[in-house]
C-alpha cells in the first residue's frame, strides 16, 4: 500500500514554466505528499520562484543541485524523496488532473515502474501530437537499451526500484532510461495507454535528448550496456541475500 508520493523534480533555468508546472502538481498532492525541487546553479529566477512556492507550502522542499548536468539533478532530487512512489517531473511540462491516482494504482498492482502516454504541445501550450506512444510502447531491457522509450516525465517508480538503480553508473545517457531497464530487469513495468500530461517540447528544454552524431551514440548505448551488465552482478547478489 502506498502511503506517500514524492514528486522529483530537476529544475535549470526554468522560470518562464515553472509556475505552471508547480500549480499542475501541487493540486494532485494529499497532505502528506511532498515535492522536492533539486535546482542547480542558473542564471535566472528559478530558486526564488521555488523557494517562495515553499514558504507557502510545507509540502515543497528546494535543495541545492549539484550544478553537473541533468541525470546529477535528477539523481540528487531522488535522494531527497521519502516518498512509497516517486513521480519524475521536468520544469516545464503540465500534468493532468488525475496523474498520481492513475501511476499509484499500477504501482499498488506490483509494478516497478509505469510509463504513461502524454500530449505534446509546444512553448505555448498548443498541441504538436495528441499522443507521444499511441498504444506502441513496449518494456524490457535490451529493446530500450538499443531504442530508449522510456520517457522520465511520464514515469512513476516504486521507492524498491532505487536498491537497485541507485547510485546511479557514471556516463549514464539519461537517468530515466536507465530507470526504466533496471525496473524491467528486476520486475515489471507497467503502461497507462492515455496521456496523463502535456509534454512540452521547445528549444530550450533541458532534459531533452540532444542530437548527436553516430559516434556519441554507439558512446551511449556501450555506457547504458555497461551499466546494465552490472544490474545482473546486484541481481544475483540480491537473490543471493
Amino acid at each position: 500500500m502506498i502511503s506517500k508520493v514524492s514528486v522529483a523534480m530537476a529544475v535549470y533555468n526554468g522560470e518562464k514554466y515553472l509556475n505552471e508546472q508547480i500549480d499542475s502538481i501541487i493540486g494532485q498532492l494529499k497532505a502528506d505528499d511532498e515535492l522536492i525541487i533539486s535546482v542547480d546553479p542558473c542564471g535566472d529566477t528559478s530558486k526564488q520562484i521555488a523557494l517562495e512556492y515553499a514558504a507557502n507550502d510545507v509540502r515543497i522542499r528546494v535543495v541545492d543541485g549539484p550544478g553537473d548536468g541533468v541525470v546529477s539533478n535528477f539523481e540528487n532530487a531522488l535522494k531527497q524523496a521519502n516518498g512509497d512512489c516517486i513521480f519524475l517531473s521536468d520544469q516545464d511540462d503540465m500534468w493532468e488532473d488525475g496523474k498520481i491516482d492513475a501511476c499509484v494504482a499500477a504501482l499498488e498492482d506490483g509494478a516497478l515502474a509505469v510509463i504513461h502516454d502524454c500530449t505534446v504541445v509546444d512553448s505555448n501550450g498548443s498541441t504538436l501530437h495528441p499522443l507521444l506512444y499511441r498504444g506502441t510502447f513496449k518494456p524490457g531491457a535490451i529493446r530500450n537499451i538499443i531504442k530508449n522509450r522510456y520517457t522520465g516525465c511520464c514515469m512513476a517508480i516504486n521507492r524498491a526500484l532505487l536498491q537497485y538503480a541507485m547510485p546511479f553508473p557514471d556516463s549514464l545517457p539519461m537517468h530515466d532510461q536507465w530507470l526504466g531497464i533496471a525496473a524491467a530487469h528486476f520486475g515489471r513495468v507497467a503502461y497507462i495507454d492515455r496521456p496523463l500530461i502535456k509534454y512540452r517540447r521547445h528549444e530550450c528544454t533541458a532534459t531533452g535528448r540532444q542530437r548527436a552524431g553516430i559516434m556519441q551514440k554507439l558512446k551511449w548505448r556501450i555506457a547504458i550496456l555497461r551499466a546494465y551488465i552490472g544490474l545482473g552482478l546486484k541481481r544475483k547478489n540480491h537473490e543471493q541475500n
